[in-house]
């Protein structure tokens, strides 16, 4: 009997694929076109199983797709510009491109070991000048719409990478993500801007688009992100410096005003050197100012952080009530939001009660809650904070409105007065894309002393890396020390000029990418529009959550620049999103530098791609976290070889006679294998095409491995064990492509597996007996399921962990007993 090989069959079927050209697809208006894509991987180190994760979600919805008929796009390329790359270099006196295409080799070497189908010839490289022209091009183009510009702005430098670095990349209370040991510190300088706000509004509307194809908590954090905010500006006159303009405060509550017992500053508000200037407080204040000054400028960090300030001496005057209010700077006031500025509304707002009781500031209570005893604000436990129920309180003419109505009178009386407006502002912040690095690509401006900022013409793109950095890691970016690169003439009047020496973040690299995809050799343009048109938008895009925010908010920007452009006609690039768990070993999520990754090529190696593909399908459903176990893949490797000899065993007995339908109906142990077939095909299909239930479709396909066996010793003619194996295989072949090819040919097939449709159930044998179940948890029903009669104890259990209704009740608790009634009642006892 045939022996189950993988390294041998795999390699064997990979070379077929290829010579077939197989997962090679085209424009072709004829068909129905499906792009499934995941997400651009950085080519740092070795791939591990935390990797492969979202490349075998992705690929078993693509061989679904194909064999639906559907013409697959699923393409691969590589984000290859970035920090680490630098970083790598200079610690091991290499090349960025070097260390980065030996990184590609090895992923690509791994991503075709495991059999993806990904088309090859579509493969991109972001540090290619081929691709990174276009980046510049697109810059261009924002700078000729305004949406590309320069200023000065506060950011967090790490001084050992010597360059900016985002939010993102400040953890554990301010220190560099590459170096955990350096503290970040707070800059100013200058740097260019791409001008997401002036896209605010469209980016929030059109979250609209995407509800019902993208997970809700993606969407919330956008929202979020975003931060739409209605409310009004209101001046407060700086009662003793002369010459000064009022102090703009942006609020959503003016409601509170009359609860204002302080203003309050960012540390870089352009007032707050002119308020200490001379003031009785001056030597206390620059000292305090210099030091809030260096603080984070991540805004989750100030969220968080112990609240510090000091009084400035000055005094402003609030226009509604007329009273004479003390002048702070606080730290967790961001100039970056609203103008810089709050009025600290400390009975009402839960940060500025933190830092009024703190510094000993009145708290003054001016909504007053229904139903409940006066609030008394000097022994105020917590800032009273809901908005939508009370009536004002020591607030003058306002007193017994609500909040509601208040916001509306005050806001109006604010505009006729003439020292407030009504105004909607954006958490939304432009977007800073310098850095002072090598290894990204060229910002295409250059600086003359007679013509200042000249755009680099098209004709000149691409704007090449020099290809012998100094690399130091030290001083200046290296563009900056690299004379032939940074002297050159200008494209104007032919003078000396100086190149700008920053580089774009590599966001820019990863917002467009999918689009080159479509068109990646075309010389002439970024893309061919018509291409666009037929593969756009994305029907599904798979990746983890921490790209939640910003990846998938620049990708949305750059889609309506594009839009703008009239290179697309559609406002959001993705149709449907989703974002998979990650892979743990003892608990913590796979990592190199934890220590605790399991090696792709290496598992593959041992156990077959195949197996290693149906670990991470089975182990978890594929949106929550999986816990590695080699006790359970040894699990799924003994599968495969059950189902392997069940094929094996079938080609020895019965291929060597024709196997054929006979006359007669089948007898009643064939109705039975042939039912639980066609309802196991039924259920599959629905897991695959509805709800990405992959681990419960390979429970199912083990439940009619089981049957086989079983039928093994029963009266069940060849024809019929055929039919029966060809679904089993069919249905496992997006899923472990390898094995199921090898099977197909073994159960007397020609052609290959690629070839053939996905198999269609028959309803007469499909046809369910389904009763409903009761599913308790610690004794109480929490829901319930229908099922087909009869089912597997397994089978309910997954069901009732995937139950949206019951689900909640299981998430982050433990089974420590299940009483399983069959066809009437699932008890499972959780800790």
């Amino acid at each position: 009997m045939a022996e189950y090989n993988p390294q041998s069959i795999e390699a064997k079927w990979q070379k077929r694929w290829e010579d077939a050209r197989v997962f090679e697809s085209d424009v072709d208006p004829a068909k129905q076109k499906y792009y499934v894509l995941e997400m651009l991987p950085y080519p740092s180190g070795t791939l591990h199983m935390g990797h492969m994760r979202n490349y075998a979600i992705g690929d078993v919805v693509a061989r679904v797709k194909r064999m639906r008929g559907f013409n697959v796009i699923h393409p691969m390329g590589w984000d290859a510009f970035g920090l680490p790359a630098e970083n790598a270099a200079i610690k091991n006196q290499t090349h960025p491109r070097e260390w980065t295409n030996k990184n590609i080799t090895e992923f690509q070497r791994t991503l075709r070991r495991f059999g993806f189908s990904y088309d090859w010839r579509r493969e991109i490289s972001t540090c290619e000048p081929e691709y990174y022209r276009w980046n510049q091009w697109f810059f261009l183009r924002m700078l000729e719409k305004g949406l590309a510009y320069r200023k000065k702005s506060r950011v967090n430098w790490c001084p050992k990478c010597c360059t900016v670095l985002a939010n993102e990349q400040v953890v554990n209370g301010g220190y560099c993500w590459r170096h955990e040991d350096t503290l970040v510190e707070v800059r100013e300088i200058e740097q260019w801007f791409l001008k997401t706000t002036a896209y605010a509004d469209q980016l929030l509307d059109d979250l609209k688009q995407l509800e019902g194809g993208w997970p809700d908590r993606v969407i919330t954090m956008q929202r979020n992100w975003i931060g739409k905010s209605q409310g009004a500006k209101v001046k407060f006159a700086v009662a003793d410096v002369t010459g000064l303009e009022p102090i703009e405060v942006f609020t959503t509550r003016i409601d509170t005003i009359f609860g204002a017992t302080a203003l309050i500053l960012a540390p870089n508000h352009p007032y707050v050197a002119r308020l200490l200037e001379g003031s009785p407080v001056q030597h206390h204040g620059d000292a305090m100012l210099a030091r809030l000054k260096k603080a984070s400028a991540k805004a989750e960090d100030i969220a968080t952080a112990e609240k510090e300030g000091f009084f400035t001496g000055r005094h402003a005057t609030n226009p509604f009530s007329g009273e004479r209010m003390p002048i702070w700077v606080g730290n967790f006031v961001l100039m970056e939001y609203g103008t810089g500025a709050i009025m600290a509304v400390p009975a009402h707002d839960e940060r500025d009660f933190e830092f009024c009781r703190k510094f000993g500031l009145p708290v003054r209570v001016v909504v007053q809650p229904d139903n409940v005893a006066p609030l008394d604000g000097a022994t105020l436990a917590e800032a009273f904070v809901e908005h939508q129920q009370g009536k004002l309180v020591n607030s003058g003419p306002y007193n017994g409105l609500s909040p509601g109505e208040a916001i509306a009178k005050m806001g109006a009386d604010a505009e006729a007065k003439g020292f407030g407006k009504r105004e909607t502002i954006f958490r939304l912040r432009d977007w800073g894309i310098s850095r002072q690095r090598y290894w990204g690509t060229p910002i295409p401006v250059i600086y003359c002393a007679k013509d200042g900022l000249v755009p680099v013409p098209d004709k000149d793109l691409p704007v090449l890396l020099p290809p012998n950095p100094k690399l130091t890691g030290e001083g200046e970016s290296p563009l900056a020390s690299t004379q032939e690169f940074v002297n050159t003439t200008c494209p104007k009047c032919g003078g000396p000029a100086r190149r700008e020496t920053d580089t774009m973040d590599t966001f820019v690299d990863s917002s467009w990418y999918f689009y080159r995809y479509c068109d990646p050799h075309n010389a002439a343009a970024p893309f061919d529009p018509a291409k666009i048109a037929y593969w756009f938008p994305i029907d599904q895009y798979i990746g983890g959550i921490t790209h939640a925010i910003l990846h998938l908010l620049y990708s949305r920007f750059w889609c309506k620049v594009m839009r703008d452009l009239g290179l697309v006609k559609h406002d959001e690039p993705i149709k449907r999103l989703f974002t998979q768990g990650m892979v743990l070993k003892g608990g913590t999520a796979m990592s190199k530098s934890k220590g605790n990754v399991v090696g792709a090529y290496e598992m593959a190696d041992k156990f077959g791609a195949d197996t290693g593909r149906l670990y991470t399908l089975f182990a978890a459903p594929p949106e929550k976290d999986l816990e590695w176990s080699e006790e359970s893949i040894e699990g799924a490797w003994r599968f495969l070889n059950r189902v392997f000899r069940l094929v094996a065993d079938f080609q020895e007995q019965f291929l060597a006679k024709p196997v054929r339908e006979t006359s007669g109906d089948p007898n009643l142990s064939e109705q039975r294998l042939l039912r639980k077939a066609h309802q196991t095909l039924k259920r599959v299909t629905q897991d695959f095409d509805a709800r990405w239930h992959f681990n419960s479709a390979i429970a199912l396909l083990m439940e009619l491995t089981n049957e086989l066996y079983l039928a093994r010793t029963t009266d069940i003619r060849g024809w019929v064990r055929k039919q029966v194996l060809e679904l089993l295989v069919l249905m496992l072949a997006p899923m472990t492509p390898h094995i199921a090819e090898e099977m197909w040919e073994m159960l007397g097939h020609k052609d290959g597996l690629w070839n053939h449709g996905w198999p269609e159930f028959s309803e007469a044998y499909a046809k369910d007996d389904e009763i409903q179940i009761a599913v308790q948890v610690n004794g109480k029903v929490r829901g319930r399921l229908t099922i087909a009669a009869g089912e597997k104890e397994e089978t309910v259990l997954l069901m009732a962990q995937q139950d949206a209704t019951i689900e909640p009740h299981l998430n982050g608790k433990r089974v420590v007993k299940r009483i399983y009634v069959p066809d009437k009642l699932l008890n499972l006892v959780v800790a």
